[in-house]
């Protein structure tokens, strides 16, 4: 019984796996531009699997790991793009500072940097940019960084610890996703603007990488399992909310969601 069930693990996580990305989020993309609004939609889910997916792109040039879960993280990265773009097409103005739009980074000073930090906002009002330009330049240069290091300094590149660094890392941003959905649906009392598909594709995807992770018989590193186990906890709590609250109005109707919670370092 155990090995037909290895051998459907084997043969159909692997495909399930690769086109999560666009099961997952195809039908938020189109629900953004169909409402023309990201109102409720939190910026942080694009950042954070774009992050954790070029990490973890980066992590199998030391690892190795399973083709399929490269595979996903190609594909993750050209779905977050997309759905990067569609949400900032359609998102509540933000990025101002005390009644002025500012360029990210522009006159700021690690002083600045830490007042804010220690007043509970976002360090230089990072990704609460007005420029929808500075968040694809931040991904450019965040990858940009990683190549020149694989590329000019095998010494670090090929080394344990840094190959181990990029595996624990990548996957810990990315076991973090529902946490930013979670506190602002917790903040609006409300799941609206956050579609309920998205969330039965990630329990659904928690179920069958669980299976993957621990039931496979190819080899799948332990970084993998442990993130894997925090994220299904995580997205479990999501769906507990979308019970608790549904999709019913936001709770301060007329204020964009992502200009109410501006402050927040998360959210």
């Amino acid at each position: 019984m155990f090995g037909w069930l290895t051998f459907i693990i084997d043969y159909f996580a692997p495909l399930f796996l690769i086109l999560s990305p666009i099961t997952s989020y195809a039908d938020q993309i189109a629900s953004i531009h169909r409402r023309k609004t990201s109102e409720g939609f939190s910026l942080d889910i694009p950042l954070i699997m774009l992050l954790a997916s070029i990490l973890k792109v980066f992590y199998w040039f030391g690892a190795y790991y399973d083709t399929s879960l490269l595979v996903q993280a190609y594909l993750m990265i050209v779905v977050q793009l997309v759905l990067l773009k569609v949400a900032l097409d359609n998102k509540a103005p933000i990025g101002v500072r005390d009644g002025v739009a500012h360029t990210p980074f522009h006159e700021y000073t690690a002083e600045d940097g830490l007042k804010d930090l220690l007043a509970g906002r976002r360090p230089f009002d990072f990704w609460r940019w007005s420029s929808s330009k500075a968040y694809f330049s931040f991904i450019g240069y965040f990858a940009s960084g990683l190549a020149v290091i694989h590329v000019f300094l095998p010494f670090i590149s090929g080394s344990p610890a840094y190959i181990a660094l990029l595996g624990y890392l990548g996957l810990a941003i990315e076991a973090l996703l529902p946490i930013p959905q979670i506190l602002k649906n917790h903040q609006a009392r409300s799941c609206k603007g956050f579609r309920l598909s998205v969330i039965i594709n990630w329990l659904a995807g928690d179920t069958m990488k669980m299976s993957y992770f621990f039931l496979s018989s190819k080899v799948v590193p332990w970084p993998f399992r442990l993130c894997g186990i925090f994220q299904a906890c995580c997205d479990s709590y999501l769906g507990l909310q979308f019970y608790m609250y549904g999709e019913g109005s936001i709770s301060a109707p007329g204020i964009p969601m992502e200009s109410s919670e501006k402050s927040g370092i998360i959210g």
